[in-house]
């Protein structure tokens, strides 16, 4: 009986066990960003830069911005069941970011002054504006995680073999990702150079992630091109 048990947990390792790495970094990464966000609360680098001036208030795009949460969470929940091995690059994609971003929260604190004084209108849409304005605190934004994450989500989306015929789901996953990143800016949760920055390093993350085979073909073309003259 004993050993059938012991069969069985293996047996659920073998199958499930890839959870665990996830469930390590989200304990340590929640822990981490709850400090600092009870931390970086006065004294901190202001982000702002002109473009934050002409974007206008837009509250219905509050809804793919909490949207992001189910997102992300579904993408890496399929993968988890369904391909091993870009689970893994996923998270990896997703963790390196998320540890980046920490880190610079942590060595430079920055925050944002944008967010209203006074709601323009009073609906739905505003009223869960207000409620997330006060439950996030609008520091620890420098780059974007909801920018850096959804591009991450949507790379895994495009990239999967199980999805490869699945054109509608990609297109959608493009359209939401998309709406995302321009939710940050008009509900007023980051600037323009937080986006930025985010996609940008979302960009470099693409390469190293997902297009390793690039890199060492281009590797092993500079090695061969400089042994000529060695």
């Amino acid at each position: 009986m004993e050993k059938f048990k012991k069969t069985k947990i293996m047996r659920l390792y073998q199958k499930y066990g890839h959870c665990i790495p996830l469930l390590i970094y989200m304990v340590i990464y929640l822990a981490w960003f709850s400090w600092l966000e009870k931390t970086n609360t006065k004294n901190f680098q202001v982000i702002h830069v002109a473009a934050d001036d002409y974007i206008p208030f837009c509250e219905v795009f509050i809804v793919p911005y909490l949207l992001w949460f189910a997102y992300v969470a579904a993408v890496v929940v399929f993968l988890f069941f369904k391909n091993k091995q870009e689970y893994y690059r996923a998270c990896i994609f997703l963790f390196t970011g998320m540890t980046v971003f920490l880190v610079i929260s942590t060595l430079f604190p920055n925050g944002h002054h944008l967010r209203l004084e006074e709601m323009p209108r009073d609906n739905i849409f505003t009223q869960l504006v207000s409620v997330l304005w006060k439950t996030d605190t609008p520091t620890n934004l420098w780059p974007s995680i909801h920018v850096f994450n959804s591009m991450g989500a949507h790379f895994a989306v495009s990239r999967s073999r199980e999805l490869e015929s699945r054109k509608g789901i990609k297109i959608a996953s493009f359209l939401l990702a998309t709406s995302i990143i321009l939710s940050t800016m008009f509900i007023k949760q980051h600037s323009v150079f937080d986006v930025l920055t985010g996609i940008a390093m979302g960009a470099v993350m693409y390469v190293f992630v997902y297009r390793k085979d690039w890199i060492l073909a281009t590797k092993a073309q500079c090695e061969k091109a400089f042994s000529k003259y060695v």
